[in-house]
């Protein structure tokens, strides 16, 4: 009778535990699926190294969860223990403990972007490169030489390197330079992919409107053609600071006499040099210039250019703007 006794509290007992347990998984379990604290999505960064105990108590601190205990054992359940990765992430609104779980899993990392300016000297984008936030590493390129880098909108992700970027956009001008170079037309003055970024590099710096580069290229072409010298300001700014910094005045008559191979009042030819980070559209220009008769081009003090053939009606380009010029306060 005793014995029986026993067996059936065995039996209950046994019972009773496992309700509880069954009770307890089910109760994990809803809380593993069910929507979580956040009321607003949020960006989250998961640092390297750390366990999944150290995630799910990050997550918790940020109130990503609402239970670290159930988040490491839903993340143990489904397998993804091992998977989750470091990054920045973004974690929509409401989301489940499974939902963030497996977005860490994902590694579909927020892309930050990093645009760089058509134009700029390679000591600004190294600085741009420098502060940009979410890269790690610093910036090892220390020569400050021209037409290296291709201003573009580049895209990256937190904790990747200064480096690298810059690596890419090397790369990318590399890349885009021999693609548009096979271009040229037959009989091209331009001799040397080289020589296209140097007049890239020029056009660059003496337009921002999209539909004068071609027709600056034609008219450096011309002089070119015609041995004249490109009498272009940016070579002349730059021969005097060598882009070390940017020239913030108005050029003068002594800078106009610097005695440089990047002045291109003085010396014929295009500099041995670019003088600045072309982007895609000025390359493109100086590969595939406008077919022009035009000689001279000078601003006309809206933005854009005035061209003409002969330098008599280029001297009156030149008045003009030097009226329009005298007349603003």
């Amino acid at each position: 009778m005793m014995q029986r006794t026993w067996v059936r509290m065995l039996l209950v007992m046994s019972s009773v535990i496992l309700l509880l347990g069954v009770g307890s998984y089910l109760i994990a379990q809803d809380r593993y699926v069910r929507p979580g604290p956040l009321k607003n999505s949020k960006t989250i960064i998961i640092e390297k190294g750390g366990s999944v105990a150290k995630i799910a108590s990050h997550l918790l601190a940020l109130d990503v969860i609402d239970n670290a205990v159930i988040f490491r054992l839903g993340v143990e359940y489904d397998g993804l223990s091992a998977k989750l990765r470091a990054g920045e992430y973004s974690i929509p609104a409401g989301s489940n403990m499974r939902s963030v779980a497996s977005i860490l899993a994902s590694g579909r990392t927020v892309k930050r972007r990093l645009t760089i300016a058509e134009g700029l000297l390679t000591f600004q984008i190294l600085e741009a490169v420098r502060v940009a936030p979410g890269l790690t590493g610093e910036v090892q390129s220390t020569v400050l030489q021209e037409g290296v880098f291709l201003p573009e909108t580049y895209f990256y992700s937190y904790g990747d390197s200064r480096e690298n970027l810059l690596i890419r956009m090397r790369h990318k001008l590399r890349s885009e330079l021999t693609r548009i170079w096979q271009q040229r037309p037959a009989g091209s003055l331009l001799k040397t992919p080289n020589e296209a970024l140097v007049l890239a590099s020029i056009i660059e710096k003496e337009t921002g409107r999209q539909a004068e580069r071609t027709h600056i290229s034609g008219v450096f072409h011309n002089r070119l053609r015609r041995r004249m010298p490109l009498q272009s300001d940016p070579t002349v700014a730059y021969s005097v600071t060598l882009g070390r910094s940017v020239l913030k005045r108005p050029l003068t008559k002594s800078d106009l006499r610097t005695t440089s191979p990047f002045n291109t009042y003085l010396s014929r030819g295009l500099p041995p040099k670019p003088i600045a980070n072309p982007g895609i559209a000025a390359i493109r220009a100086a590969v595939l210039p406008m077919k022009t008769s035009n000689l001279y081009f000078v601003a006309d003090g809206t933005g854009g250019h005035a061209f003409a053939q002969t330098l008599r009606e280029h001297n009156r380009n030149v008045a003009k703007w030097r009226k329009s010029n005298k007349k603003k306060p």
